[in-house]
C-alpha cells in the first residue's frame, strides 16, 4: 500500500466513477426463471446461472454488493476514497426478457429505485436511465423521465438487445431521445448473442475475459460505420474497459473502413462525413472500467485526447483499493490527471 484512500480531495481532486453497478431481486428472478424454463440465450444462462446461484465467495460477494443501495455501498466507497459513483442496472437489464410488458413495467420500477437512492444520498450517487429496447417508443419515454422528472445523468444499454443493435431503424427513437435530451448513452457490455457466442461458453471466453469486450466494441463500430453520428452529430456515446480496444485498433479500422468504403465492397458502409479517428474523438467517451493497467490508460489518453478519458471501478465487479492507487499515481501531469478523476465525469454526466 503506497498511500491511505480518502474522500474528499486530498489529492487534487475527486474521485467520480463512472460506470457502477446495482441490481434489482426481481430482475435476477427473472433471469433465473428463463435459465430453468429454457427461454435465456446462451449468455444469460452462462452469467447469472452462476452468479445467482453459486456458493462462491466472490459470487455472494458480488451479489450482497449489487443488491445495495444504502450503507454498505456508501462505506465500500468510503474505504476506497470514491467520492461519488454514476450507477447503473446491472448488465444485462431487462433485454432479454421475452415479455415486452414485463420489461417495461420492471425496467421502470428499476429506475425509480435508484431515484430514490440518489435521493437518500445527493452527494455520493447519480444515476443513469435504464430502458427496454424491445420497446423503442417506450424507451424514449423513459429517456425523457430519466432526464425530467427523475433527475438522471445519462442512459444506460446492456449492448445489444437479443441480437439487434441500435444502429437499427427501428431503434432510431432511443437514439433521438438521447440526443435531444442531451445525455451520453453507456454502451456496457453483455456476453455475445447466441448467433455470435459460437464456442465461448465452453472455453471459458464469453464473458469479461473476452466475450465482453468483443460484443461491445462490434455494436460500437456498428454506430460509428453506419451513418449515426452524421445523423446525430453531437451524440456522445461512452464505452468502458478501455474502450473495448478501440482506441488500441483505430489505425487499422480506419484503414481497413476506408479500404471497404472505397472498394464498394458492402452495401451497408457507404461514406461518412467523418472518418472513425475524428469519430471516437469527437463522439465517443471511454472509461478505464476494469483497465487499471498505466500503459493500457496512457495509450487511451494519447489517442482519444484527455477530455475523452474518465475513471471507473466497475463496482462491484472489480472491487480492488490498489487499482484506485494505480490512478492516483499514473505518471501523467496533474491537470491530466484531475479531467481522468474528476471533471470529465462532471462534464459528460453533467453534475
Amino acid at each position: 500500500m503506497t498511500h491511505e484512500l480518502k474522500t474528499g480531495g486530498d489529492r487534487g481532486y475527486l474521485r467520480i466513477a463512472s460506470e457502477e453497478a446495482f441490481g434489482v431481486r426481481e430482475i435476477i428472478d427473472v433471469y433465473l426463471r428463463m435459465v430453468r424454463d429454457g427461454t435465456a440465450d446462451k449468455a444469460t444462462t452462462s452469467l447469472w446461472g452462476f452468479y445467482a446461484t453459486s456458493t462462491s465467495e466472490r459470487a455472494q460477494l458480488i451479489m450482497e454488493r449489487l443488491l445495495d443501495l444504502g450503507e454498505r455501498r456508501i462505506a465500500d466507497m468510503d474505504a476506497t476514497g470514491i467520492d461519488k459513483a454514476v450507477l447503473s442496472l446491472t448488465s444485462p437489464g431487462v433485454q432479454p426478457f421475452l415479455d415486452v410488458a414485463e420489461a417495461t413495467a420492471m425496467v421502470g420500477r428499476a429506475n425509480d429505485t435508484l431515484k430514490d437512492a440518489c435521493e437518500r444520498y445527493p452527494d455520493r450517487f447519480y444515476g443513469m436511465t435504464s430502458i427496454a429496447p424491445q420497446d423503442p417508443e417506450w424507451s424514449a419515454a423513459e429517456i425523457r423521465r430519466g432526464a425530467g422528472e427523475l433527475g438522471f445523468h445519462g442512459v444506460m444499454v446492456n449492448s445489444h438487445t437479443q441480437g439487434h443493435y441500435l444502429d437499427e431503424p427501428q431503434f432510431d427513437p432511443i437514439l433521438r431521445a438521447v440526443a435531444d435530451a442531451g445525455q451520453v448513452l453507456y454502451i456496457h457490455p453483455q456476453s455475445p448473442p447466441d448467433a455470435m457466442i459460437g464456442t465461448m461458453v465452453e472455453a471459458g471466453l464469453d464473458g469479461a475475459l473476452f466475450g465482453f469486450g468483443v460484443e461491445t466494441a462490434f455494436h460500437t463500430l456498428r454506430l460509428m460505420t453506419s451513418g449515426v453520428f452524421d445523423r446525430y452529430p453531437d451524440l456522445q456515446v461512452m464505452i468502458g474497459h478501455g474502450g473495448e480496444a478501440l482506441p488500441y485498433w483505430l489505425f487499422r479500422l480506419d484503414y481497413m473502413h476506408r479500404a471497404g468504403v472505397a472498394s464498394q465492397r458492402y452495401e451497408r458502409m457507404k461514406p461518412l462525413k467523418r472518418w472513425l479517428p475524428e469519430i471516437m474523438r469527437k463522439n465517443i467517451l471511454v472509461t478505464t472500467s476494469g483497465m487499471a493497467s498505466p500503459p493500457a490508460i496512457k495509450l487511451c489518453l494519447d489517442v482519444m485526447g484527455e477530455d475523452r478519458v474518465l475513471y471507473a471501478m466497475d463496482y462491484p465487479y472489480e472491487y480492488v483499493g490498489d487499482e484506485v492507487r494505480t490512478h492516483d499515481l499514473l505518471d501523467i501531469p496533474d491537470s491530466t490527471k484531475k479531467k481522468l478523476m474528476q471533471t470529465n465525469a462532471e462534464r459528460a454526466f453533467g453534475l
